[in-house]
């Protein structure tokens, strides 16, 4: 497949809570890219509907802010309505860079994974320039998604990730909250789909840095999945 060909058929999903400052930028970006893009307005209070209402791509606005992992899955459930062929997960706040989106693509286009995992941990580059603050809790991170899927990944928690058809049509997310990493290894375990780890590096700023994952919100994905396991 051509790479015009693979673009046209990607569909990059953005949940966006509270994001009118950058989100109109990623989006621009990536829509000069060629990629197609879906934004998930996850009750948003403030212009970030606003702010894209002229450009061209599919927006879908939640009423009430129901959590990252709820607003990929609405996301994912449009670009199945959409037959899309890949899909990538993409952050709204600038730290994904999408000139890696070919290299998560990449083992994809050549049948060699049905789901590509973006690590911070792969490359000495990447790493450095990971916050240590930062290393310190996904490296927790890497312990409690091996304690509740079996498996030992280099990274926890990274948002950059791509798949295929099959994998966006096995993949169905229930957690709502931050704990939907850890469920998509599960959703891998249990439809036997093909992963692999892709060395990709994350541009922090203060900005990004100032939205991303807290030790508070560790404590709440632990209590997530703990809950979610006791009901099954």
């Amino acid at each position: 497949m051509k790479e015009q060909e693979w673009q046209t058929r990607t569909w990059v999903i953005i949940p966006a809570y509270n994001e009118a400052r950058v989100v109109r930028s990623v989006v621009v970006e990536l829509l000069h890219a060629g990629y197609q893009v879906i934004v998930v307005d996850d009750g948003s209070t403030d212009d970030t509907g606003r702010v894209l209402k002229d450009l061209s791509l599919v927006y879908v606005a939640h009423a009430l802010n129901l959590g990252q992992g709820a607003a990929l899955e609405t996301g994912m459930e449009m670009a199945r309505r959409l037959e899309a062929d890949y899909v990538v997960h993409f952050d709204a706040d600038g730290q994904h860079p999408l000139e890696q989106i070919p290299d998560l693509i990449a083992p994809l286009l050549r049948d060699e994974a049905d789901i590509c995992l973006g690590s911070r941990f792969l490359s000495r580059e990447s790493r450095g320039a990971v916050p240590w603050r930062r290393r310190w809790t996904l490296q927790v991170g890497r312990c409690v998604n091996y304690l509740f899927t079996g498996h030992w990944m280099s990274d926890a928690h990274n948002g950059f990730r791509a798949m295929n058809r099959k994998a966006l049509h096995r993949i169905r997310l229930r957690q709502r909250g931050r704990s939907h990493a850890t469920e998509i290894l599960s959703e891998i375990k249990r439809h036997q789909l093909r992963w692999r780890e892709v060395a990709v590096q994350i541009a922090y700023t203060h900005y990004s840095q100032s939205k991303g994952t807290s030790w508070q919100d560790g404590l709440e994905i632990v209590s997530d999945l703990m809950l979610r396991r006791m009901k099954k």
